[in-house]
């Protein structure tokens, strides 16, 4: 069932008047539809749409003109949740996200998140480099604060997580972040955390870990496990895994075009087709977008709360909105979870 479309203004007064049966889904046209629709995200008391706008691209595949039209588009169909990081592009990603937050009067309104822990001048989690980071961040995007601070332990498995998270407790006594999330924590760190904070540190709030129908490992093992019982809202980033699962690269891999190794090449070698055709079956059924499905089974999935997915440009924006009104039946969800398996 397909709650709301992106088509035709919601205000148009020109639209013909209809009669719809009294079972038909709510009839939620057209741009601003989005701003009604808020999810909490975990217990850090914001609230934000269910597709977070990732702006990995951002400077990067995506020139800054292109960057601000995508930003505009998001808001337009009501998105609030602006997710980036500081080691997009060396920071130039923040920076055009500053730009479009000022020249669009913009900050009060975005959830703004960004993760910390991979740039070249301030890599890892300690405590200099950490205060450094986040400094560097704010600068960049020209805010006071950050609403969501996740830490990467990508680069940086070894710094002592008590340390950590007496830097991350001063920077929210100083105003300088909302709330705390993780990205590339293990399962054990993330009890080491709420170990932590029942001690009296900051509690980690919100998990980044990369999950999607291709891409079912790390997430569905401990690590939901772990989210579950702790409460962590799951914003998934690689969502639509490169692309992939928006359907557009039906004729190669993923593997193929050096996103992953060998691994990764026989899973889609064996499992791509079969996935897409799923996808492309669910697509017909709903007459919606593919990229829009694979962002509802995802929304679909225990502990996620919103997606974060990034895009090149503004019509692809079009396509994933549609992905948060979307509400798979249970045979459409088993069915894409089957063809993933």
């Amino acid at each position: 069932m397909r709650l709301f479309s992106v088509g035709a203004g919601a205000s148009d007064e020109r639209a013909p008047q209809t009669t719809e049966h009294p079972s038909a889904p709510i009839p939620i046209v057209g741009p601003g539809v989005g701003e009604s629709i808020r999810v909490p995200l975990g217990e850090t008391g914001h609230a934000t749409f269910p597709l977070m706008l990732g702006a990995a691209e951002f400077g990067w595949n995506v020139d800054l003109e292109t960057s601000h039209g995508i930003l505009d588009r998001y808001v337009e169909f009501g998105g609030n949740a602006i997710h980036t990081a500081d080691g997009f592009s060396g920071g130039r990603s923040e920076h055009i996200i500053g730009q479009w937050l000022r020249s669009r009067g913009q900050r009060d309104r975005a959830l703004l998140s960004v993760r910390v822990g991979a740039h070249a001048d301030n890599p890892g989690l300690g405590s200099v480099n950490l205060v450094r980071a986040v400094e560097g961040s704010l600068t960049r995007l020209g805010v006071d604060r950050i609403d969501v601070l996740y830490l990467d332990a990508t680069l940086d498995a070894a710094t002592n997580l008590e340390d950590t998270l007496a830097t991350v407790e001063w920077l929210l006594e100083a105003g300088k972040i909302g709330a705390v999330g993780a990205f590339g924590f293990a399962p054990e760190r993330l009890v080491e955390a709420r170990i932590l904070a029942s001690a009296g540190y900051p509690r980690i709030e919100v998990i980044d870990s990369p999950y999607n129908l291709v891409r079912r490992q790390p997430f569905e093992g401990d690590l939901r496990l772990v989210a579950g019982a702790q409460n962590l809202a799951v914003t998934p980033s690689h969502a639509l895994e490169h692309g992939f699962l928006s359907g557009r690269h039906r004729n190669r891999s993923i593997a193929s075009r050096g996103v992953r190794g060998e691994q990764l090449r026989g899973q889609l070698n064996r499992r791509g087709i079969k996935i897409l055709r799923a996808l492309d079956q669910v697509s017909s059924e709903l007459d919606v977008p593919v990229a829009a499905v694979s962002i509802a089974w995802l929304i679909a999935q225990r502990t996620v709360v919103a997606p974060i997915v990034n895009t090149f440009a503004t019509d692809h924006v079009d396509e994933l909105m549609q992905g948060a009104g979307v509400m798979l039946s249970r045979a459409q969800v088993a069915e894409l979870t089957r063809a993933g398996n």
